[in-house]
């Protein structure tokens, strides 16, 4: 029996990660039941539809050609037909494209419909150890190691877990910039390959996973790395600074003594 046509308007779907097992029941209902896929890889997209057996209309839709498509699309959701956008694994919108479309579909006053599920930052970040009550994410840096360190800069002293994406080829280079500009003894993690075969976490401070990474072949696969908050600097008492400045400058010279008060009391 045919799959009911659902009701008009763009459906973002989440996809599996890695493991084709996560996904929901209304995302198969709906991925089969729609006018049309608009996938970021139709050959990624055939693959997960052919594991549980549906058969549907696949389009691409990307960077690439998504300002020639999206008139069209527009108009044909306004004569009641339905899409589902997908991208090559997760959430879509989230380090992926299709933010322009939905952005347009709101303003032509076409429904938006999400249908959640697998993300590899939440994934990533319930299995960090790390503060899960705040986060940020942050995304892919820049490949450049000095536009990188600004990015980093401005999430320096933010009280929040950072969830990072990145690629094997620039992992430690990327976490040797963290350890200069985050800070060496921040706790932290890097997930690889969540929810397939060769999965793996490594939990550690920013110093020894960076040194481990830097020992080791380039990683493979699709990396998060996570960095803890950012701890609360002291607040600066005159008095108890005087006697801590006078018993330090019994030990260490004038110069040491003052980088470690500036980076304790910033």
């Amino acid at each position: 029996m045919d799959k009911l046509k659902p009701p008009t308007g763009l459906y973002i779907v989440s996809t599996p990660i890695g493991n084709l097992k996560d996904i929901t029941l209304r995302a198969l209902n709906i991925l089969g039941s729609v006018d049309e896929i608009l996938a970021e890889d139709t050959r990624t997209a055939a693959k997960l539809l052919n594991a549980h057996n549906i058969k549907a209309r696949i389009t691409p839709y990307h960077d690439h050609n998504g300002m020639k498509r999206r008139p069209d699309i527009l108009k044909r959701l306004a004569e009641g037909q339905s899409f589902a956008l997908i991208s090559d694994a997760g959430t879509p919108l989230v380090s992926d494209p299709g933010w322009k479309l939905v952005e347009a579909a709101l303003e032509a006053g076409l429904p938006i419909i999400p249908l959640p599920g697998a993300s590899a930052l939440l994934a990533a970040l319930v299995v960090s150890g790390l503060p899960s009550d705040r986060f940020a994410f942050v995304g892919f840096l820049p490949v450049k190691s000095a536009a990188r360190r600004k990015v980093l800069t401005e999430y320096k002293a933010l009280r929040s877990t950072l969830i990072f994406y990145e690629a094997g080829p620039r992992l430690a280079s990327s976490l040797a910039d963290m350890c200069d500009i985050l800070g060496a003894d921040r706790r932290a993690a890097v997930a690889r390959e969540l929810t397939k075969m060769f999965e793996e976490t490594r939990r550690d401070r920013l110093s020894e996973l960076a040194q481990y990474y830097a020992d080791t072949p380039r990683p493979k696969g699709e990396i998060v790395v996570l960095v803890g908050p950012a701890e609360e600097k002291a607040s600066l008492n005159l008095e108890d600074l005087r006697a801590e400045i006078r018993m330090a400058l019994q030990e260490k010279p004038v110069k040491i003594v003052a980088q470690e008060l500036a980076a304790h009391y910033d």
